[in-house]
């Protein structure tokens, strides 16, 4: 049986603050949206930096760190193990900010604060839905600033 082709998918992000870069995931096909928080834009800097703007290949690969599925980026420019996952924050943390990415793309159903600062909420059972809305296919996710 031949594999489906990839699901299309749309990242539209704000204008990025020190405390993260909010945006908005959607998954047409699979009538699938949430937002998304990744860290601020730092020149592409490895684990301090949201990824640059572009179109990107993705595929489900099991994690060990996160004991779930996850979805891993191809060919980030100068970066390797960008991740789709969970979690709340994506501050810079040199400016004294929590975060959870170290580069990755984080997704929640709701935008809240958390610890002070700008956050997604619900993250786990939003990435659980991410997860199975997009049933195990590749993404091919195009990211753009709003």
């Amino acid at each position: 049986m031949k594999p489906l082709p990839p699901l299309a998918a749309t990242l539209l992000r704000r204008p990025y603050t020190d405390q993260g870069t909010i945006g908005v995931l959607t998954i047409p096909e699979v009538d699938f949206q949430c937002f998304s928080i990744e860290l601020p834009w730092r020149e592409n800097q490895n684990s301090v930096s949201c990824i640059p703007v572009g179109t990107y290949s993705l595929f489900r690969r099991w994690s060990d760190h996160w004991n779930s599925f996850v979805y891993q980026f191809r060919n980030v420019p100068g970066r390797s193990a960008v991740q789709i996952h969970w979690g709340n924050v994506a501050g810079d943390k040199t400016l004294g900010y929590r975060s959870n990415s170290l580069g990755c793309v984080l997704l929640g159903s709701v935008l809240c604060e958390i610890w002070g600062q700008q956050a997604v909420g619900n993250s786990k059972p939003t990435f659980r839905r991410f997860l199975n809305a997009a049933l195990g296919r590749e993404l091919l996710l195009d990211i753009r600033e709003a």
